[in-house]
């Protein structure tokens, strides 16, 4: 499956401008408005190179959270699975970077951060419904300091 075009665009767009990148129209996704986005870097895990994935953020308690819902397809998004091989990544919010550990929220925790982020952009409880049995992970992505 190769992703759409508006995706490499928004990445290209964070690479010259991330103050403009930062914000992304909604409607691209099936919602309506303008969100904030971060830009997600992993490294593959069969490839071992940096591969960026802008995503649609929320934060709670001094991390950033972001869902994999690859649109509620059955199975998890790349990126997703390439945390779970190497937790360790790099975000971009606008101009800030961060080196981040992620984690999968569980529990009353998900739940939690799943309702903050389908507040803002509803989709995701549809995406949820399309994906099945497949509960679709809420990531926590906490900020580390470089050592």
């Amino acid at each position: 499956m190769q992703r759409p075009q508006w995706i490499d665009d928004h990445i290209a767009l964070y690479r010259t401008d991330p103050e403009k990148a930062l914000w992304w129209d909604s409607a691209l996704g099936g919602s309506s408005g303008m969100l904030k986005t971060l830009l997600l870097t992993v490294k593959g895990r069969k490839s071992g190179k940096d591969i960026p994935t802008p995503l649609i953020f929320g934060e709670a308690n001094g991390a950033f959270v972001v869902i994999a819902s690859k649109g509620g397809w059955p199975t998890h998004p790349l990126w997703y699975l390439n945390l779970e091989a190497d937790p360790s990544a790099e975000i971009q919010v606008g101009r800030d970077r961060y080196h981040v550990k992620a984690r999968t929220a569980e529990g009353e925790e998900r739940k939690q951060l799943w309702a903050q982020l389908a507040k803002l952009y509803p989709p995701y409880d549809e995406y949820q419904v399309r994906a099945g049995d497949r509960e679709i992970p809420v990531v926590v992505l906490e900020p580390v300091r470089d050592a």
